[in-house]
């Protein structure tokens, strides 16, 4: 691909994961780099006149009222970095931490940090050359920004720290010696430049978001094929009657799921078998997976804006002749995508819920005509039993993790900190519940396929049966027990190849 320019306005969440996934490679734009030139200026006019700026030539946090002399602003923004990294847990994914450098480089990028353009170009160098810094998940209340998260990136542009290299863990020093350039000597704000944001949480929540998509549009494939094993009516998808509710995502929903189930001979066998009305996971999906769709387009556009936003502080506004105002306030909090990324983990943990209410349904021979548990020969096999309790508890284990991160908080440094958001807290939930998302889903496929193994040679709607034929050409009928978490693990991986994708994309 060619390369990305960062100009600071017009990055996309597509961008992003063509950066993060796809490996694009990544330079700021020429207008970038004269933005972050002239707020440069500014800060070394500060300097120059030894004015007491916060971030500039002061302590941090409540240690802001203490001045800094010009001979130790180098000392101090390297102090920042280390006594920051405080991180702690497992690292941040390859593409999670590629997503955070692109980040915080469009946001340096943005001329309003006061950095030398020199510190985003060798982020974009990092990512170029496929070094990672080695990040700790843990240890961010989400203001003034993701600090520690943050602290450790900028370590390895100061030759300290970790980095995750082509094939070992080596230290910053020598990623930088394998770029062939020497560790920055931060300058006056630039520590403080690349530890104020909320890019860890944002990076997080991208890739979370990103996957909880195709989720979606999955559980629009994986519905309908538990409805066509069930033997269960399309009528509650009419258009007319989600006009008379017009909610976006609901007639979406139910556009996708009419789709799927065009053609159906299943259906066609039982027209006229006088059944009134199905279940609620059945009949309700327009409601259920359009409330979820509709969650994703609001998440989605919370994530376009914090993207292209300056959220550091203090922020340097450049007025002319090296001249220009430091204003300091509180972009770098987290309320935004904490309750962003809140509200998505409870819409998923809900789309949880109603794949396993199906998958039970599908089990249960008092709804239908299938057999007990899916087995051939129930009693002596146990068939897909344990496969709806390990759905169930990955369910509830949703419910604990949806209880919202986003209302809590700790007063921190001194109490000048005296609200944040636990916007990392809610991102890291949030990556658990797409996780849990993934393998409900794909004991759904496992027990619709089976299910559907029972009505041959009666061919499912168009769409359902191309996906049913896709499950059963790598995995086979249950005809005797069988170890199912190989089976599940399989199905996951299926989910995650391009074609799958497509296929409930295309719904």
């Amino acid at each position: 691909m060619v390369p990305l320019l960062l100009d600071v306005e017009t990055l996309t969440i597509g961008n992003v994961h063509e950066v993060a996934i796809d490996r694009r490679r990544v330079s700021l734009h020429p207008s970038a780099t004269k933005n972050m030139s002239r707020s440069r200026a500014v800060i070394e006019t500060i300097v120059k006149e030894s004015r007491a700026v916060y971030g500039v030539s002061t302590g941090f946090g409540k240690l802001s009222d203490v001045h800094i002399g010009p001979e130790e602003l180098t000392q101090l923004q390297h102090n920042l970095v280390r006594s920051h990294a405080a991180g702690v847990g497992d690292p941040l994914s390859e593409e999670e931490v590629r997503a955070l450098m692109l980040l915080r480089a469009n946001v340096l990028a943005k001329g309003f940090s006061g950095a030398r353009p020199i510190v985003a170009e060798r982020l974009c160098d990092l990512l170029n050359h496929h070094f990672y810094p080695v990040i700790p998940c843990r240890g961010s209340v989400g203001a003034s920004g993701d600090l520690a998260p943050l602290a450790h990136l900028a370590l390895v542009l100061i030759g300290e720290g970790e980095v995750f290299g082509v094939s070992t863990r080596i230290s910053g020093r020598e990623a930088l010696d394998g770029l062939g350039v020497e560790p920055l000597a931060l300058q006056a704000k630039e520590g403080l430049a690349f530890l104020n944001g909320t890019q860890a949480t944002l990076a997080t929540g991208v890739m979370c978001w990103r996957r909880a998509k195709q989720l979606l549009d999955m559980a629009d494939l994986a519905g309908p094929m538990s409805l066509e094993a069930l033997k269960g009516s399309p009528v509650a998808f009419d258009e007319r009657i989600h006009q008379a509710r017009p909610h976006r995502g609901q007639i979406e929903v139910a556009r996708r799921l009419s789709r799927c189930l065009r053609a159906s001979e299943i259906r066609q066998s039982h027209i006229d078998c006088g059944r009134i009305q199905d279940a609620y996971s059945l009949r309700c999906m327009p409601q259920v997976h359009g409330a979820v769709w509709e969650c994703l387009e609001y998440v989605h556009h919370t994530m376009a804006v914090e993207l292209n936003s300056a959220t550091d502080n203090p922020l340097v506004f450049p007025n002319g002749d090296n001249g220009g105002d430091v204003l300091s306030g509180g972009n770098f909090h987290g309320q935004f995508l904490g309750l962003a990324f809140d509200f998505m983990t409870m819409s998923l943990a809900t789309l949880a819920n109603i794949a396993e209410r199906r998958i039970e349904r599908l089990l249960n021979p008092e709804y239908g005509d299938l057999p007990p548990f899916l087995a051939d020969q129930p009693g002596l096999n146990s068939g897909f039993m344990i496969a709806q309790v390990a759905a169930a508890a990955l369910a509830s284990e949703n419910k604990v993790l949806a209880h919202p991160a986003s209302v809590d908080s700790i007063p921190t440094s001194g109490n000048k900190e005296d609200h944040v958001p636990m916007a990392m807290g809610a991102a890291l939930k949030l990556k658990q519940v797409v996780a849990n998302l993934e393998r409900i889903l794909a004991i759904e496929f496992l027990c619709a396929a089976q299910g559907m193994d029972y009505l041959r040679p009666l061919k499912a709607g168009a769409t359902v049966e191309m996906a049913y034929q896709y499950v059963r050409a790598k995995i086979t009928h249950l005809s005797v027990d069988r170890v199912l978490s190989k089976d599940i693990e399989q199905m996951i991986g299926m989910m995650n190849e391009g074609n799958f994708i497509k296929l409930a994309q295309d719904v």
